[in-house]
Parts: structure tokens; sequence; C-alpha cells
């Protein structure tokens, strides 16, 4: 700390401590959340129910401490405050705008949405598992009203233009829908023209030769591998992660206990292969985290946004390029007992490529994957506006999906209830995905800049460059800044998504000959 005195020292000192059991407590609840998603046995739903609605009620009373904001007011209103450094203030900043927010939440509505999330995500797994959205559609209305009970209260506390853009600011803050929707705007165009040249060229994939049985013992071994090639341990006596299965993958954990999951379909290897890659980006940047700010508000990731970078960045612009095929194929060959030794490196990278409208969004391909969020995110926007009610969600879902990618759902498990983020409350969570993307592109210009021959070194199963880029660029200045802050010190402007269309172009114009 700079030279300040005892008081403001001291007052700083005991809001950190505080801060400190606060992220310690969440961890803990982080892990009765991934145990619920994972080894939890059915009948367990109801007491968990009542875990998380107890331990929200405590968090959040930790969180809206008195005591709290008696510190903050110490602090800022203490003439030496400028004196403070650069990430001392950004705390303070951080540990302000969360308490003005939750103080403002009631602690029963905190309370019965923790509750309400868990019995809305466990019936949305029946649900889907049924392909019965009537047996969704209760939990999931009441899931729906209190998320906008709490929008209307952050609306007024974030000073946003629409409930909608307080949801938005929790995952990707100083964002706003208006700003979103120019940008998927211009996004969209472009994808567009991508996707016609590619139906139409002469160049067609052969998706068939990924299509190969294998064991999920095998693929677990796979997994293994994929995570040791990125640097995520799972096996060593200093692991500080692991790989478990769950319906929907996801990634949760903080710093030094980093776990990840993965969906195994023995007639399709690439689902989990392209997954687990995911979610281990994910993981990359949680453990890569500068480990002085541990414990400290600025000690987490920047955003959902950049989050989801990370993620799309190793699965997509990594895991799908030539050069990790070309290292990883005899890779993949020898752990599955030559499955794929009659298919060649140029047919399997253009199949893990082929661009095709699709139903699923965790399995579709880059040129068409943005507009799964695009969807989603008008979805969510007229949903808060109250233009759509929970009735007619799927009805609304059929008619996106089949204007905008030309595909017809036939029935609400592959359409409305594919994905785990209404069932969870995670709304405003999905324009985080599509950022993410356009954040990729233009850190891959950035990275091109600075490591020429990265894509050579990827060939020769070398990554550890990439991540120590990475590290260095992204993973270290941690919550430092705001999204666009941060986009604009590692690649000198605001969001654009020039690069990424350009990336796209460039990569598909190749495989496809257009």
């Amino acid at each position: 700390m700079a030279t300040v005195s005892e008081a403001l020292s001291s007052a700083y000192n005991e809001l950190m401590g505080r801060v400190r059991e606060i992220v310690v407590f969440q961890s803990a609840v982080s892990v009765l959340h991934w145990d619920m998603e994972t080894y939890m046995p059915p009948r367990g739903i109801v007491l968990r129910s009542q875990q998380l609605s107890l331990l929200s009620r405590i968090g959040h009373r930790m969180i809206t401490s008195p005591e709290i904001g008696k510190l903050l007011q110490r602090i800022m209103e203490h003439p030496e405050y400028d004196r403070l450094d650069e990430v001392q203030r950004r705390n303070v900043y951080l540990v302000k705008k969360h308490y003005d927010e939750q103080t403002k939440l009631p602690e029963k509505l905190v309370a019965e949405t923790a509750k309400q999330q868990a019995i809305t995500t466990e019936v949305w797994k029946k649900a889907k598992a049924a392909k019965n959205y009537a047996v969704f559609k209760p939990e999931l209305e009441k899931l729906v009203e209190l998320r906008k009970e709490a929008a209307e209260i952050l609306m007024e506390v974030k000073k946003t233009a629409t409930p909608y853009d307080a949801l938005i600011d929790i995952f990707e803050p100083k964002t706003t829908s208006e700003e979103i929707a120019k940008t998927f705007g211009e996004l969209k165009k472009g994808l567009i023209a991508i996707l016609e040249k590619c139906q139409t060229a002469p160049r067609q994939p052969d998706v068939t030769v990924l299509k190969r049985r294998v064991p999920i013992e095998v693929q677990r071994r796979i997994s293994v591998s994929l995570a040791e090639f990125i640097g995520y341990d799972t096996k060593s006596s200093k692991a500080g992660g692991r790989i478990d299965e769950t319906e929907h993958p996801f990634t949760t954990g903080y710093y030094d206990d980093v776990r990840i999951t993965t969906h195994y379909y023995e007639d399709n290897p690439f689902s989990s292969i392209f997954s687990v890659l995911h979610e281990g980006g994910h993981a990359l940047y949680e453990q890569n985290l500068n480990p002085e700010w541990v414990y400290q508000p600025v000690g987490t990731a920047c955003s959902s946004g950049f989050h989801e970078s990370q993620s799309r960045f190793v699965e997509n612009i990594v895991g799908r390029s030539r050069e990790f095929w070309t290292y990883y194929f005899p890779i993949l060959n020898e752990l599955t007992g030559n499955a794929f030794s009659n298919v060649q490196l140029d047919q399997l990278v253009h199949a893990v490529n082929c661009v095709r409208p699709s139903k699923i969004r965790v399995e579709a391909d880059e040129v068409t994957y943005c507009l799964h969020i695009i969807i989603r995110f008008e979805i969510e926007q007229d949903l808060f506006a109250g233009k759509v009610a929970v009735a007619e969600l799927p009805e609304v879902w059929n008619q996106k999906y089949a204007e905008y990618l030309g595909v017809k759902i036939e029935n609400d498990s592959e359409g409305v209830m594919q994905d785990t983020h209404w069932a969870s409350g995670l709304y405003g969570y999905f324009p985080s995905y599509a950022l993410g993307n356009i954040y990729s592109g233009q850190i891959l210009a950035r990275l091109e800049k600075d490591l020429p021959d990265w894509k050579t070194q990827l060939a020769k199963g070398k990554f550890h460059h990439v991540k120590e880029w990475l590290t260095k660029n992204i993973y270290m200045y941690g919550n430092l800044y705001d999204p666009i802050d941060l986009l604009k010190k590692i690649t000198g402007e605001g969001i654009n998504v020039k690069h990424y269309l350009a990336y796209l172009d460039k990569k598909y114009s190749e495989l496809y000959g257009y």
C-alpha cells in the first residue's frame, strides 16, 4: 500500500478481510452447485434447494453487512483516499458497486431465487428428458418473475435504461442491450454472407468421417490428454482441476480448485473433445489470474464475455485449427485404437469445421454459432420487456430458428429447453458468448503480431507460448478494468466485429475453396 495514514490503511485492510471471508464462503457454495450437477442423488434436490436458500441468505447478510457500508464510507471520505494505488481503488469500487446493488435486493427475494433456481434446474433436466415443456413451464414462470423483480430493483441502482440492461451489467459491466443490438446487427450481416459462401462452395466436407463409436472410458482418457495439452492439471499430486460428467458442460471454481465437466456420447466423440477444450479455456483463465490478488475483487475474471473469449479461443481458434490436428490426430488415433486410421488429416480438419445450420447451440459451427446467440438475446429482450410470455417461448423460439437458421424444431428438448441457462436464472448471460467470439477475433489479431509463429509451434504440440501470452495480456489483469477498457488495453480499440469476421472468412475460404 502507498504511504497513507494508519486509519485509512486499517479500514482498507479490514474491508479486504471481510471480502476474503465472503469469497471463501462463495467458493464453498459453488462446490454444492457442482455436486448438484454431478454426483447428488435425485432425491437430494429438496434438501439441496433448502441448503442453497439458507446459504444465499447468509451470503447476502455477509455482503450487505452495515459494517461494510461503514468501512466504505470511512475509506472513500478519507482525505488521503486518492493516494490509494490503482488496484486498491478498483477493489473499493467493486466492493461498493456490489454492496450498493445487494443492499437494495430484499433478503427474502435472494433466498427465494436461490431455492427456485435449484428446483427449476432439476425440473428442467426431467422435462428435457421427457421432451415435455409443460412440465418445465410453471417452475420457469416462477423463476422469471423473481428475476424480473430483481431486474426492476437493479435497474434503479445501476441506473440502466431497461431492466434487461441491469441483468446484462451483471455479466458484462457497462454494456447495454442497445450497443449489443447494434454490434450483433453488423455481426449477423457478416456471418450470413460467409454462411452463404460456404453453402454454395465447391468443396463440401464429409462429416461421416467423425461418426466413429468410441467407448466412454476411452473418451475419458482423451479428455485427460487434452487437459494435459493445454496445461490444465487434473492428475498430478499438485492438481487444481478435475473432469466430471454432467447433462450440460460447465466450469466452476476459484484459483486452486477449478473443475470442469463434459458430456460423453459414444457415437460422437468430438462433442466431448470440443467441450473439454471449451471448458478447459475457462479453467485456464481462472487458474492463471494474478496470484497476488487472491481473495480480492480484482482477483476475478473481467467479465463473462472475456471468459467466453478464452473458452472459444481454446475450443475453436486453437482446437479446430489445422495445426492443432497436425499434432493431435496421431494421438487421437493411438488412444482410440486407430478408430480413425482410414481418415486423412485434411478430411478431419474440414469435417470438424463443417458449416451447417443446426438446432443445437453447443454443437454449432463457428459461422452459425452467433446466430444461436442472437436469437436468445432477442428473446430475452422481449421477455423482460413484457412482449413475450413464458408460455409463448417455444413458439417464438421455433419461428426464429426457422427464419434465422432455416431449421425446423421437432420438439422442445432440441428447442427452447436445450440450454440450462434459463433454468438456472442466468438471464443476460447469453450475449456474452457472441461478445466473447468478437473479443477472441480481436485478441487473435494482437496475438499474431506478438507471436507470428504461434501456429508453427502449435503444430509441434507446443501450446505454452500461447498460454503465457494469454496469461500476461489477459489473465493477469483480472478485474482491474471493465471489459471494453481491457479490450482497448490489449488491442488498442473498442469492440470491432471486423477482426472476427476476417478470421472466419480467411479460414473458411481456404477450407471451402470459395
